[in-house]
């Protein structure tokens, strides 16, 4: 999607692996795709985020920071792909998914 923002997994700051793993234990407690994004957006509000037209972790900006309905269609994708990798992996690993 254009977004070159995101750093390899083994070179992500400590916030990002923590949203990251958030995101993780939403699916897997049964959230879907809109309830992802609603969690993931009070993560970024409890912790001083704000909307931004770009991507910017040194001013907490990030241009996702809307409710759901407002996201572009390829981030509401991207939300849909998340939760379905999620579960998929973790069906394959035998984990129970709400």
């Amino acid at each position: 999607m254009g977004d070159s923002s995101q750093p390899a997994w083994e070179n992500v700051p400590g916030w990002q692996l923590s949203s990251a793993l958030n995101g993780v234990t939403g699916v897997l407690e049964g959230n879907t795709p809109r309830q992802s994004h609603e969690s993931w957006l009070k993560e970024k509000a409890d912790t001083g985020w704000k909307y931004g037209p770009v991507k910017d972790p040194e001013k907490k900006e990030h241009p996702c920071f809307v409710p759901y309905d407002d996201l572009p269609a390829e981030q509401k994708q991207k939300d849909s792909i998340f939760v379905g990798v999620v579960t998929a992996m973790a069906k394959a690993f035998g984990l129970s998914v709400r």
